[in-house]
């Protein structure tokens, strides 16, 4: 298998909350809610960068998609890791993150390998580390 991920999908609880939260407070690009026409359908995809998408799906109705059972989310499942350029754009980004309704778990500090990172959840507990890396480079 050729790795080609070009959208990640986030079961969320209540799909409008997800939206302002993404939309709103965070600023992601998006046309809203689609979908909702079809049973199980309603859907709200964010541009990341290009290639890349973000979804936004109930979780009822992505366990209905890929036929499994709902189980109580374990934000420690994965991570989503946003690399930014800055020590600064980190902290910027946490307090952004903060205001539109995250919940700070592990604020912006040092790291044992060198670098500068946070963690925060979004309200569904889906997990986020915002990262500066000093040995990568991060082009727009």
């Amino acid at each position: 298998m050729k790795p080609r991920v070009t959208v990640i999908t986030l079961g969320v609880e209540n799909l409008e909350r997800s939206l302002r939260f993404y939309r709103d407070g965070l600023g992601f690009s998006t046309k809203g809610i689609i979908g909702k026409e079809f049973e199980h359908g309603a859907v709200a995809f964010f541009d990341l960068q290009q290639g890349l998408k973000l979804a936004i799906w109930n979780r009822k109705d992505l366990a209905h998609e890929a036929k499994v059972l709902g189980g109580k989310p374990n934000p420690t499942e994965f991570t989503l890791g946003h690399n930014v350029g800055s020590i600064a754009e980190v902290d910027k980004v946490m307090k952004e993150a903060e205001r539109a309704g995250a919940f700070i778990t592990d604020p912006a500090h040092e790291t044992f390998w060198g670098g500068y990172s946070g963690h925060f959840q979004d309200p569904d507990g889906h997990l986020w580390e915002v990262v500066w890396n000093p040995d990568w480079e991060i082009s727009d």
